[in-house]
């Protein structure tokens, strides 16, 4: 049975969900900041629409709690609209509530706990089984069930669309390949610790190497974690105690591996996900303890400083070296689920110069947000559409980011609209300036 949590973190201390939803006054400010809104137009699609809808679910007051499902279901999670909201009512938790609230009566998906046994109890499968379908990709094995739809008459359209959009299909994998590395071996000098998310590890594990290149030449020693997946996928899709199992077993990691030690991600959604663990444990005085004192350490890769990246010699030039143009988007995580958004700018105009553009909207969501590009595919590339004609206009050449979904998602968009550009994690291009060595010593992030 799907549960809820029934009590959120909110700006005025731990309030029930119901309270919470009772912060909202309905004045529409955040309208304008939800994506689902600007583009459908339909009330029910914002965040004042979707807090009431759940206000009413929590009352008992609809007749028929099926249908605020599009509603909900429809949501981003981007948070925007708790950024401009004066009172920070938490509408992505309220809608998570809502969607666990309609699930209460229902087993867990086949789906989710299929893939909870796998990422759980049988990585090593997992692995096997991704490496497999990756080499069906390289094959062109996929792509041809994907234009036969043979997976949508089976009933796994999302599968078809997620094989339309992601591109990358490694055979290593980025834990793979770091345990290998002596370097982030357990020691008693490590200044800092990796975490590798899921899309680093299983789709871009260039990304990891970047951010573990990086780590070693600005903060010295560090360890790998060789941690298992942060449970977002579960907890905002489908199994809650499943979520909080791989909270546990990830603190319990950290606190055998590198307790008190800085830890280090780089995909934004995950990163913001390990920052939010107490949330799972407001009623267990232990454990959450244990997951705040975890989350105050826990660091993204879009918040390393521009004093990575010495400025560059007074003779040297001032735009990058290369010719090129630059933007940079905000993963919705790190600007409204961290309060990321000076720190990635600082490092983008050092590293860059005259060749940075500063992108309009760039809060705006690309419309990935996990899976919901897969399962909500047209509203998503409506979403889309704004974000690449926003990165067209600075006639970028590259636009960094800080998340996977992004990677992924604006990686499909430029190749259909704005095919001059390409994406790169912002820990690639810091990665790639170091090693270029233009800057000099760089000192800690």
């Amino acid at each position: 049975m799907t549960e809820t949590l029934g009590k959120l973190r909110t700006d005025l201390g731990d309030r029930s969900a119901y309270d919470a939803a009772s912060q909202c006054n309905r004045c529409g400010y955040c309208e304008q900041a939800c994506p689902t809104y600007v583009v459908t137009g339909d009330e029910g699609k914002s965040a004042r629409g979707r807090n009431q809808l759940v206000r009413l679910m929590l009352e008992n007051k609809l007749k028929d709690p099926k249908s605020v499902q599009d509603a909900l279901a429809t949501c981003l999670l981007c948070g925007a609209c708790t950024t401009v909201c004066y009172a920070h009512v938490p509408t992505a938790d309220l809608v998570l509530e809502g969607r666990r609230a309609l699930r209460a009566s229902e087993p867990v998906p086949v789906l989710m706990k299929v893939l909870g046994e796998l990422v759980e109890r049988r990585p090593r499968l997992l692995a096997v089984l991704l490496k497999g379908a990756n080499i069906l990709k390289r094959l062109g094995v996929s792509r041809l069930a994907s234009r036969t739809h043979v997976l949508r008459l089976l009933g796994m359209a999302g599968l078809e669309e997620a094989e339309r959009h992601v591109e990358e299909a490694p055979l290593s994998f980025l834990g793979e390949r770091l345990r290998r590395d002596p370097e982030l071996a357990p020691s008693a000098d490590a200044r800092w610790a990796y975490f590798a998310p899921c899309g680093p590890n299983y789709l871009y594990p260039r990304v990891g190497e970047a951010t573990t290149y990086v780590l070693k030449k600005t903060a010295g020693p560090g360890t790998f974690l060789d941690n298992p997946c942060c449970g977002l996928l579960f907890y905002n899709y489908g199994d809650l105690e499943a979520a909080r199992r791989m909270a546990r077993r990830n603190i319990e990691n950290y606190e055998e591996r590198a307790d008190g030690l800085p830890v280090w991600g780089d995909c934004s959604s995950c990163v913001a996900h390990l920052k939010t663990y107490p949330q799972m444990f407001l009623d267990d005085a232990g454990w959450r303890a244990r997951a705040e004192a975890f989350a105050k350490n826990v660091k993204d890769a879009a918040e390393m400083s521009s004093s990575a990246v010495p400025p560059p010699a007074p003779r040297a030039p001032t735009s990058d070296p290369r010719g090129c143009t630059y933007t940079y988007h905000d993963s919705c995580r790190a600007r409204n689920g961290e309060g990321i958004v000076a720190q990635p700018r600082l490092l983008m105009k050092t590293m860059c110069g005259d060749g940075y553009r500063e992108l309009p909207e760039a809060g705006w969501c690309c419309g990935g947000a996990g899976a919901f590009a897969f399962t909500q595919p047209e509203l998503s590339d409506e979403i889309l559409k704004r974000k690449i004609a926003n990165i067209a206009k600075t006639q970028a050449q590259v636009v960094a980011t800080s998340s996977t979904s992004c990677l992924i998602q604006i990686a499909r968009g430029l190749k259909k609209y704005y095919s001059e550009c390409r994406v790169v994690h912002v820990s690639e291009l810091l990665a790639d300036e170091l090693r270029a060595n233009r800057y000099g010593t760089p000192t800690r992030p």
